[in-house]
């Protein structure tokens, strides 16, 4: 694949409390009415994430259409394992028309820096507004699993939900600095709220300079399935994008230079590129993204060359 990126689709302007900053993990869905809806993290003033939205143009998603005047999930309360902040990275519509809505909550703690869990909230107003089905995790620690269980996509396939994670137990310290390690696990469930303790691995790192594999994004074509994820490399000190196929769902093949986009020689994505996911709209494919600091620069967007 070639992609000709064509720069930041949106950016805060600090004008909103909840949206001081960032623009993190763009996680996409088309409404009933058409509208293309892309939920995006943001942060506060003390670097608090909360889950809001932007609207794009169906015919041309370089064009902003509405911007969340406040946040549709608010953080926990606290003690909660939401309350430190969270990052939405998957949604799925239903049948009857909710919304169920796939985040990750940040509880900072002190023998390690944080703790990253799933929850689920589900909207019945067309994704104006969420509410969570429980205040506790719906994937909990696990002894194989024990510091982060988050980052999830999920798909419905005849009647099963499908997810695809991140897991991991271990931290390491690199450059003098403590860092998570992390795979991709899969597992199953009948409601899409009630899952196993532990999943299957996807696959693992290539080389010794991975030490992170996250929010994967996977597709259901006639031919198969497809995925995009990220990597966390250790020197350089950045994210790429990757990209893997499969038959099955469950057996993988990783083909990262197939995902035909890095980081660019300046600007807004030099320094790394996350979390890809891929739409289509107005007669072409597209690839929205996030560049330098996990959102700090906005989200971006990418268009598919055809050969």
């Amino acid at each position: 694949m070639q992609w000709e990126k064509l720069g930041v689709v949106w950016k805060p302007d600090g004008s909103l409390p909840w949206a001081r900053s960032h623009a993190s993990c763009p996680t996409p869905v088309r409404l009933r009415d058409g509208t293309l809806r892309v939920f995006v993290q943001s942060r506060d003033a003390n670097n608090v994430g909360r889950v809001g939205y932007v609207d794009l143009d169906p015919d041309n998603p370089r064009r902003v259409l509405n911007v969340s005047r406040t946040p549709v999930l608010d953080v926990g309360e606290p003690g909660t394992f939401d309350h430190s902040g969270m990052l939405q990275t998957s949604v799925v519509p239903m049948p009857d028309g909710r919304l169920f809505l796939y985040y990750v909550g940040f509880e900072l703690c002190h023998s390690i820096r944080y703790r990253l869990l799933t929850g689920l909230a589900v909207s019945e107003d067309g994704g104006d507004t969420f509410r969570r089905v429980r205040p506790t995790p719906i994937l909990e620690r696990s002894p194989t699993e024990l510091y982060f269980r988050g980052g999830p996509h999920v798909l419905r396939e005849n009647g099963r939900f499908r997810m695809w994670y991140v897991a991991g137990s271990t931290w390491e310290e690199i450059d003098g600095k403590s860092m998570p390690v992390y795979e991709l696990r899969y597992i199953e469930s009948e409601n899409g709220i009630d899952w196993p303790d532990s999943g299957r691995l996807v696959f693992s790192f290539h080389n010794d300079n991975e030490h992170g594999l996250g929010r994967p994004v996977v597709y259901h074509d006639p031919d198969g399935y497809r995925m995009y994820y990220s990597i966390r490399r250790r020197n350089p000190a950045r994210y790429g994008i990757g990209y893997a196929i499969s038959q099955n769902g469950l057996a993988w093949e990783r083909k990262d230079h197939l995902a035909g986009i890095d980081v660019s020689p300046d600007g807004w994505d030099a320094q790394s590129v996350e979390f890809g996911f891929e739409i289509e709209a107005g007669g072409h494919t597209w690839l929205l993204y996030n560049g330098n600091d996990f959102g700090g620069t906005g989200f971006g967007i990418a268009r598919r060359v055809v050969p």
